[in-house]
């Protein structure tokens, strides 16, 4: 099957999703079509598909017909495409049954109900890519490649990914728990999950001043349908407003629609570049550019970071090298695959890789990423694991949790003195202070209410635009180019 613009409204998520997104319309397994005239080649690579299809039929009728137990038919076809799809070795690829291709269509839709975060199958273990802005999984605390060991105490070992999201998704107001094992974190720890409706608001966008400046802050949760129309419609009302330069933020955006990301490039982005070239298994490209005819008449800077997947990337590509804008922020994904689903005919969908895409100068960034032009990280405890000690933890012990407990402190300005897991007396003391502040028993010791208490005043610290390292950097970037 070709490339067709016009029938592809197709692309680029993290692979399937707990949360939206990630792939785009395709066209019917019927369309792909064959040509049965050919070379000698052609009529051999014939004869090996057809030898193949009987050994296929073979082995099913035998397990069929002589199998010592009653098999269910439907069962060993799913087995077999579900087989050849993990043969691949390809995470973004994958087949989904009835049941599974039903939640994929609801997570295109203007809502659904689950957890809102973007997962993908790394090294064969499910992985948190992104959380969404806002959603119950960021709210809960999971964070960019937590893996997902097991979903309410049931391993995921063994299971495709959409098996797993599947249980990982469900009705609003129920709770899901993970057992996820993230870096610097020796021991795996429970996050317990409150399921909720997720709308798809994918364009958030304000005015934030800065050092005399009116800087514009467009920030894209996803890729959908109807993103670059709310892109616009939010880019108009910041240039009506008088905005000095752009900030388009999309840390922690799973990706989505290919048509909707290339719009979005032709309304900031004037080049003699293209904004993304699509390269098929022939190594024929082709390069979609913008008809935009002059360079805005202000800065623009992106921000990105680990959590900026595929189609965040092919924006962030375009403006780093078609656009010649700076990005600020961490490198990211590094997913460099366009996929589109097709309907099977009895209401599953086959979810294959068919292409690849490049950036504006023929880079293929799958598995490095795109590199910011100002690396900026956030602070240490950004990225802390989640607090839930088994038992009360006081004076003179020592302990992981201990040493996740004083790098929440520090993060939060109280002084434990030390990081290194020893509970010595500035931190019983740091743990007071806290304790205080919180209008908790201040006895210095953290039992199960002052490690919640500080779960969720870290996030909340988290989630404080103050504390937000790249997002600032970027503020004063965009500030001072306005000024030049």
């Amino acid at each position: 099957m070709g490339w067709n613009k016009k029938t592809a409204a197709a692309l680029t998520g993290a692979a399937l999703v707990a949360g939206t997104g990630g792939v785009f319309l395709g066209a019917n397994l019927s369309d792909t079509g064959s040509d049965t005239s050919g070379s000698a080649g052609q009529a051999s690579t014939g004869d090996a598909h057809t030898e193949d299809m009987e050994r296929f039929e073979q082995v099913y009728g035998t397990i069929s017909e002589d199998y010592m137990d009653e098999v269910d038919s439907g069962q060993l076809m799913e087995g077999a495409m579900e087989g050849m799809i993990e043969e691949l070795g390809d995470p973004h690829s994958s087949y989904m049954n009835q049941e599974m291709s039903e939640e994929f269509n609801q997570s295109l839709e203007s809502s659904f109900e689950g957890i809102g975060a973007e997962v993908s199958l790394i090294d064969d273990t499910v992985t948190i890519v992104a959380p969404f802005q806002d959603s119950p999984a960021e709210q809960a605390g999971l964070q960019p490649n937590d893996q997902v060991l097991e979903v309410d105490g049931e391993s995921t070992e063994g299971e495709t990914l959409n098996e797993t999201v599947l249980r990982i998704r469900g009705e609003q107001g129920t709770d899901v728990t993970l057992t996820v094992q993230r870096a610097g974190s020796s021991e795996p720890f429970d996050v317990v999950v409150e399921r909720d409706e997720i709308p798809v608001e994918t364009v958030q966008s304000e005015i934030i001043e800065e050092d005399g400046s009116r800087i514009g802050h467009l920030s894209l949760t996803s890729f959908g349908e109807s993103t670059a129309s709310e892109f616009e419609e939010q880019l108009n009302s910041l240039e009506e407003e008088g905005m000095d330069a752009l900030i388009i933020d999309v840390r922690g955006n799973p990706g989505g629609y290919l048509n909707a990301v290339e719009e979005i490039g032709e309304l900031v982005i004037s080049s003699d570049k293209p904004l993304v070239q699509i390269e098929d298994r022939n190594e024929q490209v082709e390069e979609f550019t913008s008809d935009l005819a002059e360079p805005k008449d202000y800065p623009i800077v992106g921000v990105i970071d680990e959590g900026s997947v595929s189609a965040s990337e092919i924006l962030a590509g375009a403006l780093k090298e078609a656009g010649s804008y700076d990005l600020v922020g961490q490198t990211t994904y590094g997913k460099g695959t366009v996929q589109q689903s097709m309907e099977l005919g009895d209401g599953s969908q086959l979810k294959l890789s068919m292409f690849k895409w490049l950036t504006p100068d023929g880079n293929w960034i799958d598995g490095d990423g795109v590199e910011p032009t100002i690396e900026v990280e956030q602070p240490d405890y950004f990225t802390s694991a989640a607090l839930d000690p088994e038992e009360p933890l006081e004076l003179d012990q020592v302990g992981e949790d201990i040493g996740t407990a004083q790098n929440m402190l520090q993060g939060l300005g109280y002084e434990p003195g030390r990081s290194d897991g020893y509970f010595n007396e500035e931190t019983e003391t740091a743990v007071q202070n806290f304790q205080e502040e919180q209008d908790l028993e201040a006895n210095g010791t953290i039992d199960e209410d002052t490690a919640e208490a500080l779960n969720q005043a870290l996030l909340e610290n988290i989630r404080d635009p103050e504390n937000d390292a790249q997002l600032e950097r970027a503020l004063q970037e965009a500030a001072e180019q306005s000024s030049e």
